[in-house]
């Protein structure tokens, strides 16, 4: 499943949960899909769809079950277009909606150091080596989860900020309650995957983070995730051996210019290990998030080794990874 939120332009302030057919390139209605086709409620014991998509993560399988089998019942459908025979429509052009982030406000957002080409040019461009502390577990910092940033929405650029960028991840988003997950049981604990665009001040994050702590203001203005969560199961063709490792193709495009380009394979520590290191000792809860940091060459900091042309007012950024989709989001100037 590829699930997302949307609206509608008649319709300010209504945000409505779909699923994206990729195949059609049309958005499902879920809650009307649920309504309109008989027997739903009977099959997953669930008489009113969820309102939101947290409550849909914290339903559980037979719901998510349900949906599957509606979803595939929708894409086998000749009569189920955009002006659907039913009472209302049903699908709609991707073109027709607008996207929302697929989790508005996720409970937390944790963002891991897992990639190794990163951290090491990173630390190179301060002509440092990696600390041997790297090697021991997976790092992570947590990220401000009221400040998520939608698809193609507009991002201003900090007033505080002359170096803005990009940081092209990957998330997951985690099922249900967990503690003290070990990384071997950990695919059971994710819900799905979705893209993170970590964005990143780094005049700012640079010498705040010479006081010993941090990214903070650096970091915290604003994450992008989207366009929607894909569930594993669409992804198992390209399962690795490794817990939540996928040997996909990830890029970033600035104005239509390839500027980064790596593969989710390429992660250090996997997201079996990143979520046994964030569950040791505490609760992970349903629709959590976990980053995985970003994949080597996948920021402006890499490819320009720190010294720029940073992000400008007009830059469109385009992060791609192959099975997820492509989190589009423009540049405008500072309070706009």
């Amino acid at each position: 499943m590829k699930l997302l939120n949307f609206s509608l332009a008649q319709e300010k302030g209504v945000v409505r949960m779909g699923a994206y057919l990729s195949a059609r390139r049309c958005v499902v209605d879920l809650a009307a899909a649920w309504e309109q086709y008989a027997g739903r409620s009977r099959q997953s014991g669930v008489e009113r769809f969820p309102g939101s998509m947290l409550a849909l993560i914290t339903a559980g399988e037979p719901l998510w079950d349900a949906v599957r089998r509606l979803l595939a019942e929708l894409d086998n459908s000749p009569q189920a277009g955009p002006a659907s025979h039913l009472d209302q429509p049903i699908t709609y052009p991707l073109e027709a909606v607008s996207l929302h982030a697929p989790l508005e406000r996720p409970p937390s957002l944790r963002d891991f150091y897992a990639f190794e080409q990163h951290v090491v040019t990173a630390f190179a461009n301060r002509d440092r080596q990696v600390p041997p502390e790297w090697y021991r577990a997976p790092v992570f910092y947590y990220s401000n989860p009221n400040a998520i940033l939608a698809p193609n929405a507009a991002l201003p650029c900090p007033v505080y900020t002359q170096e803005l960028d990009y940081e092209l991840e990957i998330a997951c988003i985690i099922s249900r309650p967990g503690r003290d997950i070990l990384a071997s049981q950990a695919e059971s604990y994710i819900f799905g995957y979705t893209i993170l665009n970590d964005w990143s001040a780094r005049d700012e994050q640079r010498w705040e983070m010479r006081v010993g702590l941090g990214p903070a203001k650096g970091k915290d203005f604003a994450s992008s995730l989207g366009p929607w969560i894909v569930t594993p199961d669409e992804l198992s063709a390209k399962h690795t051996r490794r817990a939540g490792v996928y040997d996909l193709a990830m890029s970033a495009r600035v104005n239509g210019e390839q500027r980064s380009r790596g593969n989710w394979k390429d992660l250090h520590y996997s997201f079996g290990q990143m979520i046994e290191r964030a569950s040791a000792q505490v609760w992970l809860l349903p629709g959590d998030v976990i980053g995985s940091g970003t994949v080597g060459s996948g920021c402006l900091l890499e490819t320009t080794r720190g010294l720029g042309p940073w992000l400008q007012p007009g830059d469109l950024v385009e992060l791609e990874i192959e099975g997820l989709g492509v989190l589009a989001n423009t540049i405008t100037l500072p309070g706009q």
